[in-house]
C-alpha cells in the first residue's frame, strides 16, 4: 500500500507542477518587439583581449571574465518575463558602455530553456548573456509560506546560490529584480565601493519597522534575537544588491543563509519569504547605497496593491516591489500614476502589431 504524501512534499510537487505549467502556457504565448541595438560610446573600455581584437573572434564564453564587464544577475520566470525584457532593456538604454554589459539569467531547470533563450535572443540579438539552470529540490524543502504566494516561489531564493551558479571569475554582480526599470547607468551602481569587509552593498532603510520582519518566538529567544548584538541593523531590499561574489564564497554565505532556513522550518521565526534570511545574515554589515538605486514599494503594499509615490530625492531606479506589477494594472486598464514611467520599456508584441 503506498504511503501518503506529507503536506509539506505535497504542497512542493504542487508547487512545482503549477510553476513549470505556467512557464510552459506564457512563455509559448508572449510575444516581444525587437529592442534598438545600442553601441558602447568612444571612451569605453572593450571586454575583449587583443587576441580576439585582432581576429575578430568574440563569445560569451571568453567575456565573462574580463575586467572590464559589468555583470547582472536576474531570474527568468514565465509570469515576470514582461518586466524582466523591460528591466533588460532599461539597463541597456541608459548605460554608458551597453555592450559591456553581460547579464546571467537564472532559470528554473523546469523551464524550458529551448523557449527563453531565443526569446531573449530575438528582442536583443547583440545581448551578451547566458542562462543558468536552477535546481528547484534546492530550496522546495526549505520554503515556508508567507503572506502572498508570488513570494514562495522556488526561483525567488535563486540570489542565494548566484556564488555557485555563476562562473568563478565573476567577481562582482549586480543583482536586480524583474519589477524595476533603471534611468541611470548602471555601472555607477556596479562601482559601489564595498570596503574592507562588506560581502554586499544595497539601500537601507533604518526607519523601517525591522522588528516586523521576525515573529514573537524570534524577539523572545535570546540565543536568536542576539544574533544582531553589536550590528545596527537595518532593513534593506533583496531586489537591488551589488554583491562581491568573491567574498560570499570565502565565508559560504549560501551556507549560513540556508542554516537560517532550516531552523525557520523548525520553528517559524520570520514573515515574507527569502527576505528575512538575508536580513539575519547581512543587516549591519552591508555597504551602503544611495536610496535613488531602489524607488522601492511602487506595487503597493503586499495585500492590496495600492498606488504609491516616489520617496522623496533623486531617482535612478523605480521598483514595483509589492503586490501591484505595472503591465497588470496597464492591462487591466487600471494603472497607477507611476505605471507611465515603465510603459515606454514595455517589449509586449500587442495583437494589432501581429496582425499589421
Amino acid at each position: 500500500m503506498p504511503m501518503p504524501l506529507s503536506p509539506s512534499l505535497l504542497f512542493s510537487l504542487l508547487l512545482v507542477t503549477s510553476i513549470a505549467a505556467t512557464n510552459a502556457a506564457v512563455t509559448t504565448t508572449l510575444q516581444f518587439r525587437e529592442a534598438p541595438q545600442f553601441y558602447n560610446s568612444i571612451n569605453c573600455p572593450s571586454i575583449l583581449n587583443d587576441q580576439q581584437n585582432n581576429n575578430g573572434i568574440s563569445n560569451i564564453s571568453t567575456q565573462l571574465c574580463s575586467v572590464n564587464a559589468v555583470h547582472v544577475a536576474m531570474t527568468l520566470d514565465a509570469a515576470y518575463l514582461r518586466g524582466s525584457m523591460a528591466a533588460i532593456l532599461s539597463v541597456l538604454q541608459h548605460s554608458h558602455c551597453p555592450e559591456n554589459t553581460i547579464f546571467h539569467f537564472v532559470a528554473a531547470a523546469s523551464a524550458d530553456a529551448n523557449l527563453l533563450n531565443p526569446t531573449i535572443a530575438k528582442s536583443f540579438p547583440y545581448l551578451h548573456f547566458k542562462i543558468y539552470p536552477f535546481d528547484d529540490s534546492a530550496v522546495l524543502g526549505l520554503i515556508s509560506t508567507s503572506i502572498r504566494a508570488a513570494l514562495d516561489c522556488p526561483l525567488n531564493y535563486a540570489r542565494n546560490y548566484l556564488a555557485d551558479l555563476l562562473p568563478v571569475c565573476v567577481g562582482k554582480v549586480v543583482y536586480l529584480d524583474s519589477d524595476l526599470v533603471l534611468v541611470d547607468d548602471i555601472a555607477k551602481l556596479a562601482a559601489t565601493p564595498l570596503g574592507d569587509q562588506a560581502v554586499l552593498a544595497a539601500p537601507e532603510y533604518c526607519n523601517a519597522n525591522f522588528n516586523s520582519y521576525f515573529t514573537p518566538t524570534f524577539w523572545s529567544n535570546p540565543s536568536l534575537f542576539l544574533t544582531f548584538a553589536n550590528r545596527n541593523a537595518c532593513y534593506f531590499n533583496t531586489g537591488v544588491m551589488v554583491i562581491d561574489l568573491e567574498r560570499w564564497r570565502a565565508g559560504d554565505y549560501t551556507t549560513k543563509i540556508v542554516e537560517w532556513m532550516e531552523l525557520q522550518k523548525r520553528m517559524r521565526i520570520y514573515e515574507l519569504g527569502s527576505l528575512p534570511p538575508f536580513l539575519l545574515v547581512f543587516a549591519g554589515n552591508i555597504a551602503p547605497v544611495d536610496h535613488k538605486w531602489n524607488q522601492h514599494g511602487l506595487g503597493g503594499d503586499n495585500f492590496r496593491g495600492l498606488c504609491r509615490d516616489l520617496h522623496p530625492g533623486p531617482v535612478s531606479l523605480l521598483h514595483w516591489s509589492g503586490k501591484g506589477k505595472p503591465w497588470a494594472r496597464l492591462d487591466a486598464n487600471r494603472p497607477c500614476p507611476l505605471d507611465a514611467l515603465w510603459a515606454p520599456y514595455d517589449l509586449l508584441q500587442t495583437p494589432y502589431v501581429l496582425e499589421s
